[in-house]
C-alpha cells in the first residue's frame, strides 16, 4: 500500500511540475499578475502601462480615475464579437479575438451569444414599447368589455330537483 501511495505522489509531483512550467510560460503565473496597476500619473508610468498592454503610446488611454478600480487598464473601444470579421483566422474563434489583445471592460457581456451593441434594430425602443402597450391594451380591453357577456347561452335552464321527488337513494334496494 505504501508503494502505491508513493507512486501516486510521484506522479502528482511530476504533473504539478509540468503545470508549473506551463504557468511560467504565460505572461502571468497567477490571477494577481493580471490585475491592473495603479492609475498612471507621470509620462513614464503611461509609457510603461502602454508597453504592459502591448499598445502604442499614442493609442494608449487609461480609464478615468473615478474610483471604479480600473487603474491603468486601457480604455479600448467597444467592438462586439458579432461585428468582427468571421473569416479571419482568430486565435480564439469562439470569441473572435487574438491572444494578448486587450479586452473591453465589459467583454463578458458582448460575446457571440450575448448582447450585440453594434446591431441596428429594425424598430426603435419607442416603437417596440408602443406596440407592446397597444397589444396589451387590446387584450385587456377585450377582456373587460366581454367579461359580463356570455358567448354561448345554455339551451335549457338548469334542472333542480322538485320537492317531494326522490332523485338519489342511498338505501339498499329491496
Amino acid at each position: 500500500m505504501a508503494g502505491v501511495i508513493r507512486a501516486s505522489t510521484l506522479k502528482c509531483r511530476q504533473f504539478s511540475g509540468l503545470m508549473g512550467v506551463q504557468a511560467t510560460r504565460a505572461a502571468g503565473a497567477w490571477n494577481k499578475d493580471w490585475k491592473p496597476g495603479p492609475f498612471p500619473e507621470t509620462p513614464e508610468q503611461l509609457k510603461a502601462a502602454a508597453r504592459k498592454y502591448g499598445l502604442p503610446e499614442d493609442q494608449y488611454k487609461p480609464y478615468p480615475d473615478d474610483g471604479a478600480g480600473l487603474g491603468d487598464y486601457p480604455d479600448v473601444p467597444l467592438v462586439t464579437a458579432e461585428s468582427r470579421d468571421p473569416f479571419v483566422d482568430w486565435d480564439f474563434p469562439e470569441h473572435r479575438r487574438n491572444f494578448g489583445e486587450p479586452l473591453h471592460e465589459d467583454f463578458d457581456m458582448y460575446g457571440l451569444d450575448r448582447v450585440n451593441a453594434s446591431q441596428k434594430l429594425r424598430f426603435s425602443a419607442r416603437q417596440q414599447f408602443l406596440s407592446f402597450a397597444a397589444v396589451m391594451a387590446f387584450f385587456f380591453g377585450t377582456f373587460f368589455a366581454l367579461e359580463n357577456r356570455k358567448l354561448h347561452w345554455p339551451l335549457l335552464p338548469k334542472q333542480y330537483p322538485a320537492e317531494g321527488e326522490t332523485h338519489y337513494m342511498f338505501e339498499k334496494p329491496e
